[in-house]
């Protein structure tokens, strides 16, 4: 890969970017340049040479040319979730997507198709209009386009699959500023790769969904005292395991927040915390969350709440430093129950940290597609999120993070979705795709990227850059 600057873009090479470009570019002494620059984790201090604001697919395809031509390294922008700071490049040109976020559902085609920077509140609200919906992020600030090509972990996965499960089409503008299309029936294995290959192969400015009906959505959080938490993690670990696909949700330790349900002498306090999802009515989660309402929680509220609602009842807060990490389960024991309790106690408090548990199954290991999502077949899935103020809580939230993934190691499949994390190292990259499929993604970056461009992202190597013993081999037809 050609050496790459680090010094401010010239003012030739600014005009020429700024001539003619429909949306806003910012270089690093512009106001407006540091609320452009400013990411969910507070913990990224990344300085670019420009930020360029597209409005257009012309936008996104002079920026990569200009990047290219001056040698910056490329950041692309959506939502802007990136733990690791991917979203920005120290020196670097980002190619900012929020201002292309336009959403169009039809009905009845029951399909959605949005922009590259449209974030998951603006689809769902979107969609939900028509009572329609299909499988999206936790948090609505999400960026759609990383969370989908990144394979996409939900609330209502387990009903309808994975987020890229119901992807059907991608316009991506390539490296050398090529606008390709990609589907089943065009650029298959582009189209393959875009099953959790992430951005490595360009810039997504449009993708296209499939919907299924949502008519009726209900949600329940049932509030527990910490002390409760193992009796209360292996009673949801039995109920899940029999649950129905409709049923989704998940176990959370955090830190309990003023609301207008909450009784004042929690908030603030650690809780073990029962969210349950289902695709239908209050009557029939309620009736099939009986073994856990048993159990006398302090808050217990079950209700009935539109889907696009219930992605925004748990958006983290903009402005903290944030860590997080993610091991998949085979199986969960009562000793893995033990010690993933156990680590509640070193939570950064008080914060919005999030000492998760999730349950898979259902659609989302029914899937018989190849895609390289070797995840998907686990059980569980343990996500510690932490969250955090102070600067001086760095290495013990870090530290928190990672003995959460010792401690699961004994009943860890060693599979990881990538979404998940920040940079733990390539050997994990390649344990989120699977070894022979990361061979195959790379061969796909060779093709369309072969000088990796695009690298800001968890990074496939086009063959140039792969040991000899493990370069893919050449492409046929």
């Amino acid at each position: 890969m050609a050496q790459l600057k680090v010094q401010p873009l010239s003012d030739s090479a600014l005009a020429r970017l700024r001539s003619g470009f429909e949306g806003q570019v910012f270089s690093n002494v512009d106001d407006g340049f540091e609320e452009a620059r400013t990411l969910f984790n507070a913990m990224i201090e990344t300085r670019p040479a420009v930020i360029a604001q597209c409005a257009t697919t012309d936008d996104v395809r002079r920026s990569v040319e200009c990047a290219r031509a001056e040698g910056l390294e490329i950041a692309v922008r959506g939502g802007g979730h990136s733990v690791a700071g991917m979203s920005l490049t120290q020196g670097g040109l980002v190619i900012d997507m929020r201002h292309m976020h336009d959403v169009e559902v039809d009905p009845r085609a029951m399909l959605v198709a949005v922009g590259g920077g449209t974030v998951m509140g603006q689809m769902d609200e979107a969609s939900t209009r028509h009572g329609l919906a299909t499988t999206g992020g936790r948090v609505s600030t999400t960026g759609v386009g990383g969370f989908v090509l990144g394979g996409g972990s939900g609330w209502i996965e387990r009903k309808f699959g994975l987020a890229c499960d119901h992807l059907l089409s991608v316009d991506l503008v390539t490296a050398e500023g090529d606008l390709v299309h990609a589907a089943a029936d065009d650029n298959p294995e582009l189209f393959w790769a875009l099953h959790g290959g992430g951005g490595n192969f360009g810039v997504a400015t449009r993708m296209e969904l499939r919907l299924h009906p949502m008519p009726e959505f209900s949600m329940g959080l049932l509030l527990f005292l910490p002390e409760d938490g193992p009796e209360v993690t292996r009673t949801w670990r039995d109920f899940m395991a029999q649950a129905p696909d409709e049923i989704g949700g998940g176990l959370i330790y955090l830190v309990a927040q003023p609301e207008p349900f909450m009784p004042e002498d929690l908030v603030g306090r650690l809780v073990c915390a029962v969210v349950l999802t289902c695709v239908g009515p209050e009557a029939m989660l309620r009736g099939l969350a009986a073994p856990l309402t048993r159990l006398g929680p302090e808050v217990e509220m079950v209700t009935d709440m539109p889907y696009a609602e219930m992605q925004k009842a748990l958006d983290d807060p903009p402005g903290y430093r944030n860590y997080w990490s993610v091991e998949h389960l085979a199986s969960l024991p009562d000793p893995a129950v033990d010690a993933f309790c156990a680590r509640a106690d070193g939570m950064v408090i008080p914060s919005p940290t999030a000492h998760a548990m999730w349950r898979l199954g259902g659609a989302v290991a029914r899937s018989q597609a190849d895609y390289p999502l070797p995840w998907r077949h686990a059980a569980w899935a343990v996500h510690p999120l932490a969250m955090w103020e102070d600067p001086e809580d760095d290495a013990r939230a870090l530290q928190w993070v990672r003995n959460i993934r010792a401690d699961m190691h004994p009943w860890a499949t060693g599979d990881v979705y990538l979404n998940f994390t920040g940079d733990e190292g390539e050997a994990r990259v390649v344990r989120g795709f699977g070894e022979d499929n990361y061979v195959r993604l790379s061969a796909v970056k060779t093709e369309f990227d072969p000088d990796n461009v695009f690298h800001r992202n968890h990074n496939i190597r086009p063959a140039r850059e792969m040991p000899t013993a493990t370069a893919p081999p050449p492409r046929m037809g």
